[in-house]
């Protein structure tokens, strides 16, 4: 099984879709468009949770009393609604070399750096590091387009793509993530989160402090339960409705369409950086396409969705080491789907590089013989890599 879905890292995109058993054109659209496909029903769906999506939320309405925004678009409106953002999320977690502890007696992972101005006036003003941390970082909104294609892709097809103990000696040993209650991830940084559903419930909880029907009691400050007095909305505060539109509008976001330019020579530079891709080892775990599962949903079903992404656990080296998650250890890190790369303006989750350049020749771990085999190419070779990167 291994083998059949690992052609989809020894094969450039257009090849695909033919010798991996695909005949689907890959889905695509303009940044923050609807998927192609969709119902009439399912498009007011897309247009309510949009709505959704940009809504300021206040302190009468549940925001808070800790957060890190008020709306969702906050951290993900680069370049439109939906993208992704240059606002930080601060995490903690504490590591004892086996086991990860997310640190939930003390507030949480998600370190909330805002306050409502009832919070405020209570003295509540922002959340502090949880003081057993062992790893710290930052991280910024990654981008959200095609996230309901990847939630529809198969199980099967993530796990068919683990190779843990490196049994093809090619020195990449990516894993599966795992959630708290061991099932396979798939979102998060450090696949955590095994579906698009939960990923956006947790993010109403952690970024804007809002409780919803699943989870209606408010998290705690730092371990200190949140006085009445400061949090007047009752509760849950986010209900069904809300929250499934929320999650249909990401559900049915487009995956960005490539930027192709219509210069013929710049066309075939992006050709050949693309075939560079696939030649120094890139495609090992940023794997071009995969195809979703079947689906009651017709614009989910089936379909080829260009991803860059194996979204399994990698090991990155020391210098990445800080918060860990349920299934990974402080340097290991799910791989960044490059859809919508060229939105971008900095790199990696925590925007450590400021071009692609540096970001590939800042991997390590795992990565460290793909980023020699990117040192070792001609300048015209990394340019043409670089030019195929941007077009994403």
């Amino acid at each position: 099984m291994r083998k059949s879905i690992m052609c989809l890292a020894t094969l450039g995109a257009m090849t695909l879709h033919l010798a991996c058993g695909s005949t689907s054109d890959p889905v695509a659209g303009e940044p923050g468009a609807p998927l192609p496909g969709l119902t009439d029903a399912q498009l007011a769906r897309f247009a309510e949770g949009h709505a959704m999506f940009n809504k300021q939320f206040t302190q009468e309405e549940g925001l808070g009393p800790l957060l890190n925004e008020a709306r969702c678009s906050s951290c993900h409106d680069l370049p439109t609604s939906g993208g992704s953002g240059v606002e930080f999320v601060f995490k903690a977690t504490h590591f004892d070399g086996e086991t990860c502890d997310l640190l939930v007696r003390e507030g949480g992972d998600n370190v909330q750096q805002r306050a409502t101005e009832l919070a405020r006036e209570h003295g509540f003003f922002r959340e502090e590091y949880p003081p057993s941390s062992t790893g710290r970082t930052k991280v910024s909104g990654p981008s959200l387009y095609g996230l309901g294609l990847v939630d529809a892709i198969a199980e099967e097809t993530l796990l068919a793509l683990e190779d843990p103990d490196d049994a093809d000696g090619n020195g990449i040993s990516g894993r599966a993530g795992r959630t708290v209650d061991g099932r396979v991830g798939r979102f998060g940084r450090k696949a955590d989160v095994a579906t698009l559903f939960e990923f956006i419930e947790g993010a109403l909880r952690a970024e804007m402090g809002l409780t919803t029907y699943l989870h209606p009691v408010e998290e705690t400050i730092n371990g200190v339960p949140v006085p009445p007095e400061i949090d007047p909305a009752p509760d849950p505060e986010i209900d069904e409705r809300a929250l499934g539109a929320l999650t249909d509008y990401v559900r049915f976001l487009a995956p960005p369409v490539r930027a192709i330019p219509d210069d013929p020579a710049v066309r075939d530079t992006m050709e050949r950086g693309e075939s560079v891709f696939r030649e120094i080892g890139c495609a090992g775990c940023h794997v071009p396409s995969m195809e979703t599962g079947p689906n009651d949903i017709a614009a989910l079903d089936r379909k080829t969705i260009d991803l860059y992404s194996d979204f399994l656990l990698h090991d990155l080296g020391p210098a990445f080491a800080d918060v860990c998650g349920p299934g990974a250890t402080p340097s290991e890190y799910r791989t960044a789907s490059l859809m919508s790369l060229r939105s971008r303006i900095e790199y990696f989750h925590d925007d450590r590089a400021g071009t692609l350049r540096s970001a590939i020749l800042t991997h390590g771990g795992e990565a460290m013989a793909v980023r020699d085999n990117f040192a070792r190419l001609s300048a015209s070779a990394q340019l043409d890599l670089i030019r195929f990167l941007s077009s994403l």
